[in-house]
């Protein structure tokens, strides 16, 4: 299967997952496992938005960095840019948080919410350039999901 065929076959499982519960640390557990258990990802997981700094959320991997300050590494980059990150070398970003040294390439995608920023979806690679157009496009649908999930106000 390839890599699209197989975000096509998650996206109806991740909207079923999230029809059935609005609570978001659920949510954010059961897609972590969901794209983790499908890619076999080095790590998956959601950091949310708690003042000035990103905190650690459900995940699937090895432990990780609990704090993220804004602006800081990939994550708190895609955090203040307000978009999508990809990474294909992690080695060669300024600033990055090694929480693993196994990790190589890394994307991280804002869930975005009543246009805000809630969280971001972390996942990192032990391959280097494992990330492209595809991810980008299928996980901004995913966080899309959990998003629209969500009771208002967040």
């Amino acid at each position: 299967m390839t890599k699209e065929e197989k975000y096509i076959s998650l996206l109806p499982k991740a909207k079923a997952l999230l029809e059935a519960e609005n609570d978001l640390v659920a949510n954010m557990a059961n897609l972590s496992a969901l794209i983790h258990v499908t890619f076999g990802f080095w790590w998956t997981g959601f950091y949310r938005v708690c003042g000035e700094e990103l905190v650690l959320g459900p995940f699937q991997g090895p432990l990780a960095c609990t704090r993220i300050p804004y602006a800081k590494g990939v994550c708190g980059s895609a955090w203040k840019a307000g978009k999508t990150v990809i990474v294909p070398d992690v080695d060669k970003f300024p600033g990055h948080i090694a929480c693993s040294s196994e990790s190589r390439s890394e994307i991280v995608v804002p869930v975005i919410c009543e246009g805000r920023i809630i969280a971001v979806l972390d996942i990192d690679s032990r391959e280097l350039s494992c990330f492209d157009d595809t991810d980008r496009l299928y996980l901004e649908k995913i966080t899309e999901l959990l998003s629209t999930s969500l009771p208002s106000p967040v």
